[in-house]
């Protein structure tokens, strides 16, 4: 018995004293941005943000259309993050992390972004990229936007419903990366 409790309490002691793997719910893209590589497809950074193309785009769970259908996209433009590729197909993950096979004809290289699924209340939509700007409109979570550009703090946006477009905090976001700009 002594050993035993000799055991667990060096095992304890290992788990706090290694350096420490956070599983947390970040965003999909942080953990994303701080690496890429050249996709060995296209030759495109891997990972990338995309949109969907598609009125209805199958998701499935292998790289071939003998796979199984995961599940079914129902909305063009909604912001896909591209996360490995293989011949046509591509590994995708959307914004709640669920990740599956997509073929490329369903994928557009137009930038979209959704407001970010994580925040509690609405995010304002500004006038001028500063936060003493005037808000122009109020967006909710979830709501899917297209990225005209953006710095390193702010996106310049186009509502795809209400057709507002303004400034928006990048790191209110999900569709482009922290350290990402787009002209």
């Amino acid at each position: 018995m002594a050993v035993s409790k000799l055991l667990s309490l060096s095992f304890l002691i290992l788990l706090v004293s290694a350096p420490t793997l956070s599983i947390s719910n970040a965003k999909p893209s942080d953990a994303a941005s701080n690496w890429t590589r050249k996709g060995r497809e296209s030759g495109l950074p891997v990972p990338r943000f995309v949109s969907l193309k598609a009125d209805r785009a199958r998701m499935r769970i292998g790289p071939a259309f003998e796979y199984a259908i995961e599940w079914l996209y129902q909305a063009p433009g909604l912001p896909l993050e591209i996360i490995e590729e293989y011949g046509h197909w591509r590994q995708v993950r959307d914004c709640d992390g669920i990740t599956g096979w997509m073929h490329r004809s369903l994928l557009s290289s137009t930038r979209t972004a959704m407001v970010g699924p994580w925040l509690q209340s609405m995010e304002p939509l500004r006038g001028r990229p500063r936060k003493g700007a005037s808000v122009t409109a109020k967006l909710e979570p979830r709501v899917r936007v297209q990225v005209l550009t953006c710095s390193r703090a702010w996106c310049r946006v186009f509502t795809q419903r209400g057709g507002v477009a303004g400034y928006i905090q990048k790191s209110s976001l999900w569709g482009v990366y922290p350290q990402e700009t787009i002209d």
